[in-house]
């Protein structure tokens, strides 16, 4: 099998955006990252494994190169030290742990400091997730239906029966291989859209290629180890360490805060004035987007925030029907923009694959994420998300401000 990833720049963008912070507020910080297969009929193969193992060497064994990194620095948000510091980074397969000890058959574990850790999650995952379709079904007849899918879903934007606004592609951890992913990107980019823009997406190598925008800001770990890594914090206030912390980095560039970490409705507690101003918006990921969208409107008005000069921006589970319909709800009443993954990046005749990988440990401690629904955290350890929650609960009752 060809190699998968093939530069350092295929990850999201978000992870650089994080990376520049943990880099220079959090570089002594431990993490462990966990794999969970959440589908409960896919079976990795010892021969699966073996070759993702080999794909994970050949992935660290990859270097920044100096156009690469020249781009990087382009974007308005990166700082030069946080470049040089790439220039001398590289992953290390010392950190992983790959095995077969697990019910779906694979198993994987990196530990090491959050500057390294953090950057493995994506490109694992774009790993195995081609190894997988690759070898367990006839890939070209999957890619034939993932072109034929593209080519339909692009003519419903292009004709206007299909409104996205202000849209990007997000399905790099997800998506079925680097060559469909890649003309998705390119097909969109090339699209002629009259009633709907195609921002960029989150893979940079691919952004960098078709000269759109690299899209992302921050993912759950962000909050999770920021307000949770500190074992002086009270994990009920973990959105405003991760706020301020976000803060001190980029002022007011780069701002779209994550809202479900420990429940949206604990992040508000937080989201007060200053960094409803400060962030340009906010993001969804767990949660009916209908009723969250109209909650965070409600808030930014009772602020005194004119919610149009902020944007909701979707990203969970979404295809082109249900974000036509979210747009509908809430156009003329803020900007609206939309993350779409696996629909575009995996959408073929066989079930995408429902695969994370989560921070599980963070300085030795436990950490967790509760979200606005259940099943989409993941935590090793019980008591802690119990410990959690209570603290939560303690504050959501007694913190009236």
């Amino acid at each position: 099998m060809n190699q998968i990833i093939t530069s350092l720049l295929e990850q999201d963008a978000y992870k650089f955006s994080m990376g520049q912070a943990i880099y220079h507020q959090f570089s002594d910080y431990k993490t462990t990252w966990s794999f969970k297969c959440r589908n409960t009929d896919v079976h990795f193969t010892e021969e699966m494994v073996e070759e993702i193992k080999n794909q994970i060497k050949a992935f660290c064994n990859l270097r920044f190169t100096e156009e690469e990194l020249e781009y990087l620095e382009n974007v308005i948000w990166i700082k030069g030290s946080y470049v040089d510091f790439l220039r001398l980074w590289q992953p290390r397969y010392e950190d992983f742990y790959i095995g077969t000890d697990a019910e779906c058959g694979l198993s994987i574990e990196t530990k090491g400091t959050w500057l390294n850790t953090s950057m493995y999650e994506i490109p694992t995952l774009a790993i195995v997730n081609e190894v997988y379709f690759r070898m367990q079904y006839n890939y070209d007849e999957l890619f034939e239906s993932f072109k034929k899918r593209l080519a339909e879903k692009v003519e419903k934007v292009e004709n206007g029966s299909i409104y996205l606004s202000i849209f990007s592609e997000f399905g790099l951890r997800r998506r079925l291989s680097a060559e469909a992913q890649e003309l998705a990107v390119k097909t969109l980019a090339e699209a002629k859209l009259t009633s709907s823009t195609f921002l960029g997406t989150s893979n940079v190598f691919l952004a960098k290629k078709y000269n759109v925008t690299p899209v992302g800001t921050m993912a759950h770990e962000w909050i999770m180890c920021t307000g949770q890594g500190n074992h002086k914090h009270n994990p009920a206030y973990s959105n405003w360490y991760a706020l301020d912390a976000w803060v001190k980095e980029y002022g007011v560039l780069n701002g779209t805060a994550l809202t479900d970490t420990i429940t949206t409705d604990c992040f508000l507690k937080d989201f007060q004035l200053t960094y409803a101003t400060l962030f340009s918006g906010v993001r969804h990921d767990s949660g009916d987007p209908i009723e969250w969208g109209e909650k965070m409107i409600a808030h930014y008005e009772k602020l005194g925030i004119d919610p149009k000069t902020k944007t909701l921006l979707f990203s969970d589970s979404l295809d082109f029907e249900r974000a036509d319909k979210l747009f509908r709800h809430f156009n003329g009443r803020a900007k609206v923009g939309f993350g779409i993954g696996t629909y575009i990046s995996n959408d073929t005749d066989a079930p995408a694959l429902n695969i994370v990988m989560k921070t599980t440990r963070c300085n030795g401690q436990d950490v967790a994420k509760i979200s606005d629904v259940k099943g989409k955290g993941m935590c090793k350890n019980p008591d802690y998300v119990e410990y959690l929650q209570r603290c939560i609960n303690w504050r959501m009752e007694h913190d009236n401000k």
